[in-house]
């Protein structure tokens, strides 16, 4: 079993900054990508950003150059550092972890935390 907690969400003007951070625990040794999502009320779940065990990472082209993720291997925590942020990046935003094989994976998510940006 993996538990997935993300905290770090909260209100700020547009411009400001805010850092997300999520922690996994349990059975963790098989995870091999994490990643950070985001979905506004009555829209699908986007991706954000990802990196896996390798330290790949991939952005989605609205967060280029303002978000920063990483990972804590150690504390088995993944962060999402995020500047000058808009009020299009309102939204929950979701951890994912994931363990994947050959054949299947299987993925855990967090409850998500909410990133509210005011113009």
């Amino acid at each position: 079993q993996v538990q997935v907690v993300e905290s770090g969400g909260g209100s700020v003007q547009a411009g400001g900054s805010l850092r997300l951070s999520c922690v996994v625990s349990g059975t963790t040794s098989s995870i091999n990508v994490m990643a950070w999502y985001r979905q506004v009320l009555g829209k699908e779940r986007e991706l954000v950003a990802n990196i896996n065990s390798g330290g790949s990472i991939n952005y989605a082209d609205s967060v280029k150059g303002r978000f920063t993720i990483s990972r804590d291997h150690a504390q088995n925590t993944l962060f999402l550092e995020m500047k000058d942020l808009k009020p299009e990046d309102t939204a929950v935003y979701y951890c994912k972890a994931t363990s994947s094989w050959p054949t299947y994976a299987l993925s855990y998510w967090g409850q998500g935390t909410q990133v509210t940006v005011s113009s």
